[in-house]
């Protein structure tokens, strides 16, 4: 099985929510640092969330702040990322990754060493 497994994408209309799941296997989460980047088309890849060790804080790009909420399961190893608010513009494919530096900015993709294939996640109407 990947390390890391995405699900939870699909449409939906403008003002409503999703809640995406990161299933880790392989490895603990408990001790690590996950991250919710998306892709859109014609974009870079976004850092949007980054949900520290347990215990630490979760932190959220401008662009989803106040609509996003990243937890954790450590019973079930599965990160989540609650999406409220969805607009158009949040349509991407949604990745997670592991935090395996510590040496930069926690959303430089060279800070992660295993990503998911990724969700979809098409907010239309």
């Amino acid at each position: 099985q990947a390390p890391l497994v995405e699900s939870g994408g699909t449409l939906v209309q403008p003002g409503g929510s999703l809640r995406l799941s990161c299933a880790a296997s392989g490895f603990t989460v408990d001790h690590l640092s996950i991250g919710w980047f998306r892709l859109a088309p014609g974009k870079e890849r976004e850092g949007i969330s980054c949900i520290d060790s347990s215990g630490g804080p979760t932190y959220y790009a401008d662009s989803v702040k106040g609509r996003f909420t990243g937890s954790r399961d450590n019973a079930k190893n599965t990160m989540y990322l609650q999406m409220n608010s969805l607009k158009p513009e949040d349509t991407a494919l949604y990745l997670c990754a592991r935090r395996g530096r510590y040496s930069g900015s926690r959303y430089n993709t060279d800070q992660y060493d295993s990503w998911g294939q990724g969700t979809q996640v098409t907010v239309s109407s």
